[in-house]
């Protein structure tokens, strides 16, 4: 039997398909947002029958979780993305006990039991900080691509004390920092510690390990060594990291039609 999640983020619609029986990912996929998040979602779930061989009558059932979820009525059920999270996270990274995901437009931090259940989270989506969208404002500051800055960020031999944690400040202490002579290179490596400093505090200082590293951000190199130093733990990267939310969705998905 075949079961499908969908993650509907802020920035990027993911879909993932999973064999129940064998709990593998059959296929998945990773696209931009658009305006009509259902019709997106329809098309891409469509495509990755197709490719797999399979139609939309081989699915059993849909599960859509993310910050659209809502949006998805094709769905036969939505669940938060912390569920999802933890049941994806369960799947691909098993014994986590700490989850950072940063995505376009919130962060969050799971704690997970040794069941792999959520015990409890702390979400950050009222301020652009510790987020992407943090990352996208600073890139295009630097005048460089946001893949970039991970490679700037690792050749940096002095990193930036970004002390203003709101995006608009931020923006304004960069420039001033350019001003001054700041390199891309250690400003670049200034706001990933700065990000990782956001998500330290989020979590007050209380973490248990190991800690597993998912979300768009994660894709961003640079970025797990900078949590890991203000986490004073290892932060391991997820396999798939923009994935494991849609892959816990279509996981629940087979969970529930049992």
């Amino acid at each position: 039997m075949i079961f499908a999640g969908i993650d509907a983020g802020s920035r990027t619609l993911k879909a993932a398909l999973v064999n129940a029986t064998t709990r593998r990912v059959i296929a998945s996929v990773v696209a931009d947002q658009g305006v009509e998040q259902n019709a997106l979602a329809r098309q891409l779930l469509g495509k990755l029958l197709a490719e797999a061989g399979f139609d939309r009558r081989d699915v059993r059932a849909v599960v859509a979780t993310g910050y659209g979820r809502k949006l998805i009525r094709d769905a036969d059920e939505t669940i938060t993305e912390i569920t999802c999270q933890a049941a994806g996270i369960a799947q691909v990274a098993p014994g986590a006990r700490t989850v950072i995901d940063i995505g376009g437009q919130d962060s969050k931090l799971l704690r997970l039991d040794g069941t792999g259940r959520v015990s409890d989270f702390a979400m950050n989506d009222r301020c652009a900080a510790g987020t992407g969208r943090f990352l996208e404002v600073v890139a295009a500051q630097l005048g460089v691509r946001l893949t970039e800055l991970g490679t700037l960020a690792g050749a940096s031999r002095n990193p930036a004390r970004i002390s203003s944690m709101c995006v608009v400040f931020a923006e304004t202490e960069i420039i001033g920092l350019l001003a001054q002579g700041a390199t891309l290179e250690d400003l670049a490596a200034g706001v990933q510690a700065a990000i990782a400093a956001r998500l330290a505090a989020m979590a007050g200082g209380q973490v248990t390990p190991p800690i597993v590293l998912t979300g768009g951000v994660a894709l961003i190199p640079g970025m797990d060594a900078a949590l890991g130093a203000a986490f004073s733990h290892p932060v391991a990267i997820a396999p798939e990291p923009q994935l494991t939310c849609a892959v816990g969705a279509a996981l629940l998905a087979a969970r529930s039609r049992r």
